[in-house]
């Protein structure tokens, strides 16, 4: 079958498919309800920045600016999918969250108000909270056409209230309009109010502004009072890239994000129409950019919501699990002298990885420490490691990707702290963004012949202690010489220095990452043919490459058998003539799967990859992206035993039909939850 006969799920559509998937969390009755409130601010949050990045390119006269290949009527049919698909999700939302959530919250004593009226029992405290916490940092403002002092800012949440002058009834166009931002610097978005008869009451700051919204404006009568929200285009693309000014012109592009074109109008759906239309003519809404939510916006908040019962009504993790290796040797270069250690995030411990660089930073035999650096926690434990070595002598390289999508002034500040330790900072590459998780460990070679020693950490997620603990990610630490002399390739690449492009065990984008990952597709239909078993299995976040996904259905049709297990945005489709073969599993659970494994079975030699790329687009052709082999037997063995445990899963994965629905894997198998299987299966091999 020819390409032309492939079809695709488009890529934003896709997404929305899988923020549902992280939505149906919060109907799962098995789960505690401040974990299902955790998914609904998630779901929320997932779902402003999707606003923000890739619907603004929809908006965008600029169409080709950003990796997609439609008309621009086709972009607006595609606007207009988006927005009904969100709405439709939305109402599900507010479903969830008033005959789901808010009732098992009252099961437990915990009574969320919903209103601005107030029980008589807390109206003295409502009212005394309000004037002393609230009322100084008010700015109410009166709406006038062609006002500038009226600029709405960015996913802030506004009030907009409609008055008449007391004593002067009239019709509606004697409205006075006001808007007032909720200053939530300033205040929380959630007050604990007094309990009363064994009940804890929460009430959201919306409600204790607008229960006294009489005194803001004395002279008026309130006829009405709605929330708005706007999100703004906080994409950017750099032009004429220069490495020596890049900084700059990085900063200069975050700093205007604030005042980006209208992505998405929120606003409460009761709102009148005469209200709306005076609205959009005031702050030149476009009817495409309009989404009609609930009375509460910015609903990421939830996270915060206060939980005054405790612990019983969270999910408790267990702890990190110990790496027998690592505790019985202090010194963990000493242990990778000997072999290869793998670490499995965040089932295994993280302070590995920080007691690996704390380690090179006091060893007198090591010379210079280089770390890419992608996402980093802020007052970052990796960080203060590196500082650590540049004060006691190392040499150390820090690579910043400046371009890491709202981390870039974490990613700068961050960046200036180590300058001023000594830290030599190379920043992004002209064209190019570096998403490969590196660290090299150099250290003093007594070989002539062999001046390229040392240790490295290979991973396939970010150098972050904080998001460490609730991704899944994979991570190998090595002294493998071959390892050591691509890695110290990689890295000539990244500081513009001369190389040899030959990379003999890495595989790396731009270089020769694609050819030679359809060569190991190839092989597998090459063993079909021969009469022998092909079969793939492939782990990641994405998969949106149409050259990569051609070569999984050509597979496919071969008679290849391909597992997919795909957190996020999947553009293949499964369930067609040349799909057949193709499974595609998505798991959401209490840890958000960040690894990228690729398992190639190579007729019972079974390769196995781990890597920091997904099969996208931005990944394979504008980004520096790194894959490893795992070489060590038993150690492939974990990575093969995981994969099997997350295909069993039929308590938290779902198959994703040829509808992009997400179909549950519920089945009369004994229940296999992977991450916690996946938890048990690491514990037991520590007991070994």
């Amino acid at each position: 079958m020819g390409n032309n006969q492939y079809s695709y799920f488009k890529r934003d559509i896709s997404w929305l498919s899988f923020n549902y998937r992280v939505l149906l969390e919060a109907k799962d009755e098995r789960l505690p309800v401040y974990e299902r409130i955790k998914f609904l601010s998630i779901y929320s949050s997932n779902l402003e920045e999707f606003y923000k990045i890739r619907v603004s390119g929809y908006h965008s006269s600029l169409l080709e600016s950003i990796d997609r290949d439609e008309s621009v009527e086709e972009a607006k049919k595609t606007l207009v999918q988006i927005n009904r698909e969100v709405t439709a999700q939305e109402k599900e939302y507010d479903n969830i969250f008033n005959k789901m959530i808010l009732p098992e919250l009252k099961r437990n004593g915990i009574i969320l108000y919903q209103t601005d009226k107030v029980e008589p029992f807390h109206q003295e405290y409502v009212k005394k909270y309000f004037n002393e916490e609230v009322f100084p940092y008010l700015q109410p403002m009166i709406i006038q056409k062609d006002d500038i002092h009226s600029f709405i800012q960015d996913a802030r949440i506004y009030q907009v209230i409609s008055l008449l002058k007391k004593k002067k009834k009239s019709d509606k166009l004697g409205y006075t309009y006001a808007i007032m931002k909720i200053p939530y610097t300033k205040i929380p978005r959630f007050i604990q109010l007094p309990s009363y008869e064994g009940n804890h009451y929460i009430m959201f700051i919306d409600d204790v502004i607008k229960a006294n919204m009489q005194s803001v404006f004395p002279g008026y009568e309130i006829v009405d009072c709605f929330s708005i929200k706007i999100s703004r285009d906080a994409d950017f693309s750099l032009e004429d890239e220069d490495r020596k000014d890049i900084a700059e012109e990085i900063l200069s592009k975050v700093r205007k994000r604030k005042i980006g074109a209208v992505t998405r109008f929120q606003y409460d759906k009761n709102i009148p129409d005469y209200f709306l239309q005076y609205l959009c003519d005031v702050y030149e809404i476009e009817e495409e950019e309009m989404l009609p939510s609930g009375r509460y916006l910015n609903r990421a908040d939830l996270a915060k919501l206060p939980n005054p019962v405790g612990d019983s009504l969270r999910q408790q993790l267990p702890p990190p699990l110990r790496v027998p290796e690592l505790e019985a040797n202090n010194s963990i270069l000493r242990v990778l002298r000997k072999q290869d250690v793998l670490l499995h995030f965040p089932y295994q411990s993280f302070d590995y990885l920080l007691r690996f660089l704390l380690q090179a930073a006091f060893d007198p035999k090591v010379l210079e420490i280089k770390v890419t650096q992608y996402r980093v926690a802020e007052n970052s434990a990796v960080i203060n490691s590196l500082i650590s070595a540049a004060k006691n002598g190392k040499k150390v390289t820090v690579f910043v990707e400046l371009k890491a999508r709202f981390d870039e002034m974490n990613n700068y500040l961050t960046s200036e702290l180590m300058q001023q330790a000594g830290v030599k900072i190379i920043y992004s590459l002209p064209g190019l963004k570096v998403h490969a998780k590196l660290a090299y460990v150099r250290k003093r070679s007594n070989d002539p012949d062999d001046p390229i020693k040392g240790y490295a950490y290979l991973g396939t997620g970010n150098f972050n202690e904080k998001t460490a603990r609730i991704y899944s990610d994979k991570g190998l630490l090595t002294s493998n010489k071959e390892f050591i002399k691509d890695i110290d390739e990689v890295f000539r690449v990244l500081e513009g220095k001369p190389y040899m492009r030959n990379f003999k065990h890495l595989l790396v984008t731009q270089f020769n990452m694609l050819p030679e990952t359809h060569k190991m597709i190839e092989r597998e239909i090459e063993h079909v043919k021969s009469g022998g078993i092909g079969h793939i299995i492939l782990k990641m976040n994405s998969l949106e490459d149409k050259g990569m996904i051609n070569a999984l259905y050509r597979a496919s049709e071969a008679g290849v058998k391909i597992d997919l297990i795909i957190r996020g945005i999947c553009c293949l489709v499964p369930g067609q003539p040349f799909s057949k073969n193709i499974t595609v599993t998505r798991i959401v659970d209490a840890y958000l799967e960040h690894a990228r494994v690729w398992y190639f079975f190579n007729g019972g030699e079974e390769d196995i990859y781990l890597t920091s790329a997904d099969w996208m687009q931005r990944n394979l052709h504008r980004r520096i992206e790194v894959a490893f082999p795992i070489y060590t037997d038993s150690l492939k063995q974990q990575i093969i035993d995981i994969l099997k445990i997350q295909l069993a899963d039929n308590q938290s994965a779902a198959w994703i039909d040829e509808n992009l629905q997400n179909v549950f894997k519920h089945n009369d198998q004994p229940p296999i939850r992977a991450q916690q299987a996946v938890y048990e299966y690491l514990k037991k091999l520590t007991e070994q």
